[in-house]
């Protein structure tokens, strides 16, 4: 099993900025791409970066001023992706979650979140 636990979000004015972070917990072996996701009331769930073997995805709306990491532990049993956010605008309020997809004997599962909320107002 893979258990996520975001943190790090918050109040913060326009033009700020703010980094997130998802723990990630379980047999990292068996985990793919991990992902930033983020939903605002009334709107669909938006991915907003992926991270897989390094290899990172921003969508339009963030590219340029987001960016997701990923940190291993010393002993590789865990690790947690970042996000650093900068140039904050309202249109990044949201509630922003932590996806994880499985492969090889999580193949085909996806784990979430419970999120962690952002909000940007002066």
């Amino acid at each position: 099993q893979v258990r996520l636990v975001e943190s790090g979000g918050g109040l913060v004015q326009p033009g700020g900025s703010l980094r997130l972070s998802c723990a990630v917990s379980g047999n990292q072996f068996n985990i793919g791409s991990l992902a930033w996701y983020r939903q605002a009331p009334g709107k669909e769930r938006e991915l907003v970066a992926r991270i897989t073997e390094g290899i990172t995805r921003y969508s339009d709306s963030v590219l340029g001023r987001f960016t997701i990491s990923r940190d291993f532990a010393a002993d590789g049993a865990s690790s947690v992706v970042n996000l650093e956010m900068r140039n904050l605008g309202p249109e990044d309020t949201a509630l922003y979650l932590c996806n994880a997809a499985g492969v090889r004997l999580l193949r085909g599962r996806d784990f979430w979140g419970q999120g962690t909320q952002v909000t940007v107002s002066s």
